[in-house]
């Protein structure tokens, strides 16, 4: 499942967003919320799309490939959150794509074999879905070694982040530009704060 990607131009404008939400997550998290009412409100002539991610992480890859297939690389950005930071990076070193990484999942294999069964959405504790054993191995073989772009990628870590190590985050993307926040959680509570830096990053223009 590879596309060959386009090189970076100078001061490519950015024309296609993606946002890919977290384990348990969906669209309706306050981040996702956040930017998708900045994209509308002052973004509309940028294509935006924020899918609901399935639990197997094959079906994901292969909704999320398909979906930024048409997508031009020097054009496109995505935004990945934890579980979606993972998929950001496996989409940005096959698109060769700008990523911003939000407390991004670096070993997922590892931290999610444990939540192997039922689980509930996290925004709607009625909806429940399965993870299944066979998602762990999905999940390795989505791995991918450094990003042949690193300075295409920035990182938001929260030190507070409660789920994830900040250290391991920090050290997965070491010619990124990060940001590394003092205390913080892992749902980056504050992140209001610091999405003007994610869109100065992404060279979002303005519709005229």
């Amino acid at each position: 499942m590879t596309l060959s990607s386009q090189p970076l131009q100078a001061n490519s404008p950015t024309t296609h967003v993606l946002y890919l939400h977290g384990f348990r997550s969906s669209p309706q998290s306050t981040k996702a919320r956040q930017v998708a009412t900045l994209m509308t409100t002052h973004f509309a002539h940028i294509t935006w799309w924020c899918p609901q991610l399935p639990p197997s992480p094959k079906a994901a890859a292969a909704l999320i490939f398909e979906g930024t297939a048409q997508w031009p690389s020097q054009n496109m950005a995505v935004m990945g959150s934890s579980l979606g930071g993972f998929y950001a990076t496996w989409l940005a070193a096959q698109r060769g794509c700008k990523a911003v990484l939000l407390n991004p999942a670096i070993d997922p294999a590892r931290d999610l074999a444990k939540y192997i069964g039922e689980q509930t959405a996290w925004h709607d504790p009625a909806e429940r879905f399965f993870f299944a054993p066979e998602f762990v191995d999905e999940l390795r073989a989505l791995e991918v070694g450094p990003l042949p772009s690193p300075q295409l990628a920035w990182a938001l870590i929260a030190k507070g982040d409660e789920v994830l190590d900040w250290r391991e985050m920090t050290a997965r993307y070491p010619g990124s530009p990060q940001v590394v926040m003092e205390g913080g959680d892992h749902a980056i509570s504050n992140f209001e704060q610091y999405l003007p830096q994610a869109l100065a990053f992404l060279d979002l223009q303005a519709a005229l």
